[in-house]
Formats: structure tokens, C-alpha cells, sequence
């Protein structure tokens, strides 16, 4: 069987898939994506680059501006694909994330390849990001008309894919009839068996200070700090937080680059607004205790989660983070937000904490509770990782249902 995968920033949630078909017997398979720095092949995976001929125009329609940039992504991904067909590469089934455009033109090379989509999310003009938090409200009449052509790429292929992959139920159920039925909800996958707890695990800050599982650390991850994921409200908690925890030590991990959200207007990153925010609200040796590390590797970040005494995991209703569940894995007593896509994975008093998004109050309560009581930290990490193993543990549970989800594309 002859795979292509598409993702500007291969592998990106195919990390275990596209090495698991690689390795099938008589299995070709190879990867277009814009990321740079892989090598020619990886894990048995051949990978070729494709880059945009130009970038979006400035004096473009701002409501089209999104689609523009993914047509240009998609022309040079389907120029790519040209060469490769020159090559006499013919795929057998093409698995795209469509999110940046790049599969929009594919069927035209190779209209007979079956095609099956990631479906990550798709932007509801009502009850999601757009009116949740109304710090930020989009007062602008014509967000509805941006949104709706913003989700003019997930539309257009509906209209080509024959098969979709969700990695939960929630946001498949933000894609609409009749596409929804076409979504097979199947997560990405956790190692579960990597990602264990470790009694023993500690952590040096600077050349004094050393922490083991017997001080108290709480821990908050971000792919990059910004308010969608709820930096601003964990940083308005703390004040409150390190005050009446005076030995606590609060770990932030994330860039101050943006991910999904829009950009702050004053032009300063969201990490430094609301640092400066946290600075005029808490006493310097407070603030001591609150370390951000950027972004860490991945056995660090493993280390840091272990370490955790409560970790703090917040979002608007959108796309359900991987650090959540690597969190549950590893046993953490876990705070969350009370969003819907939360509410896959926590149950409230089983295998983790909700509170409100907005009730500053109600999350440091809830976590004082949990460093108060060492038994009912251990009762919910250790219900939390049993959900983990038994729904999104990667080899016994998600690879093998995306292997069946493969095979059922490839079939029709």
C-alpha cells in the first residue's frame, strides 16, 4: 500500500501512525510538509518539502485573508504533489490534516486516491471561542461572516474526503450534519507505559534550590501562554494562591508566541501582559516562587509532571490539549475548567477537579483543598490514570483503531 500524508508541520498528531504504516510489510510511505530540519526520512517515512511561492497581500479583503493564505499553502502543496506524481508516485489513500489548506487541490492530481482528513475543529459563530470569555468581546458585527469563511476550507473538503478522524467526541460534534457521520473519533494516543508516575523524580532551580515530590508544586502548560487557554485567568489566581501558600512553587511552561487565539492589540506579548499585571499585585518574594521555564523538552516536561503536586489545566471550548492527558497518565490531581471538552476526560470528584472558568476564587480553593489532603490527591491521579489506560492509551487502544480506521478508508 503506497500512504501520503500532508501536514505543514510533519508529523503533528500523525507522530504514530505514519511510523506504524511505515513499518507494515510492502507499505510505501511518504510525507509533504513545510517543516524544516527533518531529515530525508524518519522512522521509514519519506519526507519532501514544499514552500509557499509568496505570502498573503496586505491590501486584501481582511475577512479573506485566512483563506488566501491557505490557497497559496495548498497551490504549493499540489505543485509538490505534481512532482511526485512525475516521479510516478500514485498513493493508495492520503491522510491530510486539513487545517492550513494544503489538501484542497490533492484529488486533482490524484483524483482515484481515497482521501481521509484530521478533523481538529471547526469555528461555531456561537457557543465556543468567539462570545466565551467576555474580557474579550469581538464587537465587530462581521465575525460571524469571517468565521463562516474561515470554515470555507473544512467545507470545501467535505465535498472531497471519504473518510475523517476526530480526536474526540466534542469536536467532531462542532462539524456539522452530514460530515459529522463521516468522523470516526479515535485520539491521537498516549504512552501510558512511558508516562508513569515516579515517587523518586526532583528538580534543581538555579544553585541552591532542589525539589522533590515532598514540597509543594503546581504546575500549568501552554504550547504558548495566551488567554484561549486560560494564562490570564491561572495568573490573576496566583496572588491569592501564593499568599496563602508561602512554600509553594508554581511552574509556567509555555512560549509567548501565539497559537490559536488572536494576538494582544497593545502589541506586547500575552505572557508579558499579564506578568506585569501578576507583578503589581504580589510582593517580590512571592514572586519568587513562580518559575517560568518556556518550552521544555519533552523528558523534562515528563519530569515536571511527575514532580507535580496539582496541575492546573484551563481553555475556552476548543481543542483538547495533549498536556491534559500526559497529566492523567502520569497520576497528576488535576484542577480543570469546567468547559465542554473537559468534560471527555474529568469527571468532577473521580478523575480530577472542575471549576468554573471565571471563578478566580473556586480554583484556589480547589487547589489549596487538594495540597491540604495527600489521600485525595493519590484517589483522583490514581483514577485519572486509569481513565488514561483504559481510553487513550496509544498501543492497546488508539494505534490499533487507527490502523482499523486506515483500513476501512483504504476499502471504501
Amino acid at each position: 500500500m503506497k500512504v501520503l500524508f500532508l501536514h505543514q508541520n510533519f508529523p503533528g498528531q500523525f507522530k504514530h501512525l505514519a511510523p506504524a504504516l511505515a513499518a507494515g510489510p510492502g507499505n510505501q510511505v511518504l510525507a509533504l510538509t513545510m517543516r524544516e530540519g527533518l531529515p530525508g526520512e524518519w522512522h521509514g517515512v519519506e519526507i519532501r518539502r514544499y514552500a509557499p511561492a509568496r505570502s498573503s497581500a496586505q491590501d486584501i479583503h481582511p475577512w479573506v485573508k485566512d483563506f488566501e493564505t491557505k490557497t497559496i499553502r495548498a497551490e504549493a502543496c499540489f505543485r509538490a504533489a505534481l512532482e511526485l506524481a512525475r516521479e510516478g508516485f500514485l498513493p493508495d489513500i492520503i491522510i491530510a490534516h486539513p487545517g492550513w489548506g494544503e489538501s484542497l487541490f490533492i484529488k486533482e492530481v490524484w483524483p482515484d486516491a481515497r482521501l481521509g482528513i484530521y478533523c481538529e475543529f471547526y469555528y461555531p459563530s456561537k457557543g465556543a471561542t468567539v462570545d466565551f470569555d467576555p474580557e474579550f468581546p469581538d464587537t465587530d458585527p462581521g465575525a460571524a461572516c469571517r468565521l463562516r469563511l474561515k470554515n470555507a476550507n473544512n467545507i470545501l473538503h467535505f465535498d472531497i474526503a471519504d473518510a475523517a478522524i476526530s480526536p474526540t467526541h466534542w469536536q467532531a460534534s462542532t462539524f456539522p450534519q452530514p460530515f459529522r457521520e463521516k468522523i470516526a473519533v479515535i485520539h491521537d494516543g498516549i504512552d501510558t507505559g512511558r508516562l508513569v508516575p515516579a515517587d523518586d523524580v526532583w528538580l534543581t532551580i538555579g544553585e541552591s534550590l532542589r525539589l522533590t515530590r515532598g514540597d509543594e508544586v503546581i504546575t500549568f502548560i501552554n504550547r504558548n501562554l495566551e488567554p484561549l487557554r486560560g494564562y490570564h485567568a491561572f495568573m490573576r489566581a496566583l496572588p491569592d494562591l501564593l499568599q496563602r501558600r508561602p512554600k509553594v512553587h508554581v511552574f509556567i511552561v509555555g512560549g509567548d508566541e501565539v497559537s490559536y487565539g488572536a494576538p494582544n492589540p497593545e502589541g506586547k506579548s500575552w505572557k508579558l501582559k499579564y506578568l506585569e499585571e501578576l507583578r503589581e499585585r504580589a510582593p517580590g518574594q512571592h514572586l519568587e516562587r513562580v518559575h517560568f521555564v518556556g518550552k521544555l523538552s519533552y523528558p523534562d516536561l515528563v519530569r515536571l509532571l511527575q514532580l507535580s503536586t496539582v496541575h492546573v489545566y484551563l481553555t475556552y471550548p476548543f481543542v483538547l490539549s495533549w498536556s491534559l492527558l500526559e497529566a492523567m497518565s502520569i497520576g497528576c490531581a488535576i484542577v480543570a475548567s469546567d468547559t465542554r471538552p473537559l468534560h471527555e476526560a474529568i469527571s468532577h470528584d473521580e478523575t480530577g477537579r472542575l471549576v468554573d472558568f471565571f471563578d478566580r476564587k473556586g480554583l484556589v480553593d480547589e487547589v489549596i483543598s487538594l495540597l491540604d489532603n495527600p489521600e485525595e490527591r493519590h484517589r483522583l491521579g490514581r483514577n485519572a490514570r486509569k481513565f488514561a489506560v483504559e481510553h487513550y492509551d496509544l498501543n492497546t487502544i488508539c494505534l490499533p483503531r487507527q490502523l482499523e480506521w486506515v483500513k476501512r478508508l483504504r476499502e471504501g
